[in-house]
């Protein structure tokens, strides 16, 4: 009796194993397919990419794509708007973890009057519509000077209230324990800090920089409103002048789609093992 339990345990326990993975399996195709349609797509001839039946290889491979897009004397400079969105998104990412990681700490570790305020007054922020913000932050860059450069794309998102948020929740979740013993052993506030939790704070801040990231570099309406001259875009808006550009040319659309898509690609190969930690451990404490 004991054997046939045993036996019918390990054998629901191998099915339920096995349902498990096909869904894993169905759910990363349903996600990777499209990116491998695009990659083939960007690899074919604009007569290969429209034909019936459809074919997933290309037939003959070229790279004629881009070829078009990448050439310097192209009329739609993609590697200059790639370039363009890797600096801007770059820059606005290390300003916002500087900036979000100092005042999340102080939130969260430090006692000053007005406090819990603050910080209502902080996440309250999340809850407006980011279009309010667009005439007032559009004043602000055209007084400075900086309309029709990367410092109008880059500054204005340097001081983002999701970031004190995330790092706050974050920074509760680690030990005082810790703290203590390093303010015992004759650290002071800053070399706790730099020390002992920012160490610990890595993947919460790992997770903080690939969000910043990738929301800067995504971002198109921003973009619109302060660049003008093509060779400044990034490339959200850029990649709609080359949808417009190459209407039916499918393959140097794809070809525009896959390049944007490699930095998104290559941050979440990296960093999704701290991604997954610090979603984990930010939570809702606090």
């Amino acid at each position: 009796m004991d054997t046939h339990t045993e036996g019918g345990g390990q054998k629901g326990g191998l099915g339920g194993r096995l349902s498990r993975y096909a869904l894993v399996a169905l759910l990363t195709w349903v996600f990777v397919a499209p990116l491998l349609w695009m990659l083939s797509t960007s690899l074919k001839t604009n007569f290969d990419a429209t034909r019936q039946p459809l074919s997933w290889i290309p037939q003959p491979f070229t790279a004629r794509a881009y070829s078009v897009l990448l050439t310097t004397e192209s009329e739609t400079p993609v590697l200059r708007w790639f370039l363009n969105s890797i600096f801007s998104a770059t820059a606005n990412m290390l300003l916002v973890v500087a900036t979000s990681v100092l005042a999340a700490y102080a939130l969260a570790r430090l006692e000053f009057p007005g406090k819990k305020v603050l910080f209502g007054l902080i996440v309250s922020t999340l809850f407006i519509p980011p279009f309010l913000f667009l005439i007032p932050n559009f004043l602000i860059v055209s007084g400075l000077g900086w309309l029709d450069s990367l410092w109008a794309v880059i500054v204005p998102g340097a001081g983002g209230a999701f970031g004190v948020f995330f790092m706050r929740q974050f920074f509760l979740s680690l030990p005082r324990e810790l703290e203590e013993a390093a303010f015992l052993d004759g650290a002071n506030q800053w070399q706790i800090f730099f020390r002992v939790i920012l160490p610990l704070a890595r993947p919460g801040i790992a997770t903080l920089t690939v969000l910043t990231f990738l929301g800067h570099y995504n971002d198109f309406v921003w973009p619109v409103y302060v660049l003008f001259s093509p060779e400044r875009f990034t490339l959200p808006p850029g990649l709609a002048i080359l949808q417009g550009a190459y209407t039916t040319d499918y393959p140097v659309i794809m070809a525009g789609g896959v390049i944007a898509s490699i930095p998104a690609i290559v941050l979440f190969i990296f960093a999704q093992r701290h991604i997954i930690e610090g979603v984990s451990r930010s939570g809702l404490k606090g």
